[in-house]
């Protein structure tokens, strides 16, 4: 570790309090201290600290309570916000339909908006408008914005809310405009109506299989079946949707003192346009479905390093690979590829044995692999937004953050932990992190015992200077060390997993 370095921030005094390593959310009576607050934006200082030489400790974590923090950090979380902010969008507009037709929408308004939200749902998990999100949120922003601006923009990775939160809305109104559209055929029964109605309820009944699979519980615990739940009832959904508009548009059409054609009653509709664009979204994306060749790296009996060339990636990517396209897919952060002259040679993937399907991949390496969809930003791109960083990885997540140390972007330290680093992950990707930060902490777990995540992470924040941490590693320590940052005003920024 190195010593005497300058702190790129404000930092006064270095608390000497006991480490929580085992306290999730401790309460705290004390005054809050973190050398992480508005005083990052101020002036460097140029006081010297040898932390070799310090016994640093946690500071006690901001706000009143730990309830009070549990709402703000953990309840109230960006996913949520997000989810919320598009269903009360959503109640909104139901409450002026009702006002402008006297007390009962009109079927034709809430069809729209059930379309409108379904084009809100693909649209945010279709690759390209995604990697759009990111770049406008990351790219735009220049460094010597203030850094209450960049750490929520760094939140951009929590757009799965506005995905599940206008899927959740886009069941509500169809749903309701099942009832209305049952309602007119008994008012007016003809037999475009009575097809409409069933497959309204086709669609309700697909929207609810999509809906009740993706519940996070079932989703963690079944979650082939959420995968094969969520494709084959939304391929169900697209093609009924097809039908219904032609059902639904004969039928009110014929409503009207003079009815147009069917056609022009369509191109006329705000639902028929929003349901293009949704399934344009399904069709791009399986439409760049490919077979492709893979060169594969045995590292060890628990590693395995898959090398691409059929197209090269830039950094910051990720990537679905798949054996059995039509019922599993698998998401892996790519690494660009060089040769030996130092010039851009495809891309390559990291895996580690935590399943059937990797295990299977190590003991057995493919020499080809579906692909599918364009390559899409991850966590890790919203680093750009930040002047210095930690990075933190356990295990296999050091795979991601290998595509950060290859773009060079934004100077970092890292903290990785891990059971015998050399023979499980090879001297290459050894070389790949060092080359990063040549102080970098390599942890062996099995050599040394687990380290003090959070403790060590706040060390190498308050060492280095550094605005943010970044950490890939499993669900529980990924909560805990954000956490255990963000209670004490150090932006943290981790996957999630509820998406």
């Amino acid at each position: 570790m190195s010593t005497n370095e300058k702190h790129t921030e404000n930092v006064l005094t270095l608390p000497n309090l006991s480490s929580d390593d085992n306290d999730i959310t401790p309460s705290s009576t004390s005054p809050p201290n973190s050398v992480h607050s508005v005083d990052i934006e101020k002036k460097a200082s140029e006081d010297h600290v040898d932390l070799e030489q310090v016994n640093l400790s946690l500071p006690a974590k901001l706000g009143h309570s730990s309830f009070t923090r549990w709402l703000y950090l953990i309840a109230f979380s960006y996913y949520r916000k997000t989810f919320t902010v598009i269903f009360v969008a959503n109640l909104i507009a139901f409450i002026a339909f009702v006002a402008q037709n006297q007390g009962t929408p009109s079927a034709e308004n809430v069809g729209s908006a059930a379309s409108a939200n379904l084009m809100v749902t693909l649209l945010f998990r279709q690759e390209n408008f995604v990697n759009l999100v990111y770049e406008l949120a990351t790219d735009i922003i220049p460094l010597s914005a203030p850094l209450w601006i960049r750490r929520r923009l760094a939140k951009v990775f929590h757009y799965g809310g506005a995905h599940s939160g206008a899927g959740v809305a886009a069941v509500v109104w169809y749903i309701m405009y099942t009832a209305l559209t049952t309602k007119d055929h008994i008012a007016h029964p003809t037999k475009w109506s009575l097809a409409n109605v069933v497959t309204s309820y086709i669609l309700v009944l697909m929207f609810c299989f999509i809906l009740g699979g993706a519940h996070p519980r079932f989703r963690r615990r079944f979650h082939d079946y959420f995968e094969a739940i969520h494709r084959y009832s939304g391929w169900v959904a697209v093609c009924t949707f097809w039908m219904h508009q032609c059902f639904a548009g004969n039928q009110y059409r014929l409503l009207q003192p003079n009815p147009p054609s069917l056609g022009r009653y369509l191109i006329s509709t705000s639902g028929f346009w929003t349901f293009v664009i949704s399934s344009c979204c399904t069709a791009l994306s399986w439409g760049r479905l490919r077979r492709v060749d893979v060169l594969p790296e045995p590292l060890s009996n628990h590693v395995i390093r898959l090398h691409f060339k059929y197209r090269n990636i830039k950094p910051f990517y990720g990537l679905k690979v798949s054996t059995k396209p039509l019922l599993e897919w698998h998401a892996f952060a790519t690494v660009p590829d060089d040769d030996a002259k130092g010039k851009p040679d495809g891309f390559s993937i990291v895996i580690s044995n935590a399943g059937d399907w990797t295990n299977d991949v190590i003991q057995n390496p493919p020499k080809k692999l579906w692909i599918r969809g364009y390559p899409l930003h991850g966590l890790l791109y919203t680093s750009k937004l930040f002047r210095k960083i930690v990075v933190v990885a356990t295990g296999s997540g050091i795979g991601p953050p290998l595509s950060l140390f290859y773009a060079d972007f934004t100077p970092r330290r890292i903290f990785w932990s891990t059971p015998a680093p050399e023979t499980t992950y090879g001297s290459k990707i050894i070389d790949m992190v060092k080359k990063a930060d040549p102080d970098a902490w390599i942890w062996d777990t099995r050599k040394q015992g687990r380290p003090d995540m959070v403790a060590v992470t706040y060390k190498l924040v308050v060492e280095s200077g550094a605005e943010a941490v970044f950490i890939i590693s499993n669900p529980k320590l990924t909560r805990k060390v954000v956490y255990g940052m963000e209670s004490r005003g150090i932006p943290a920024y981790g996957a999630i997993f509820d998406s």
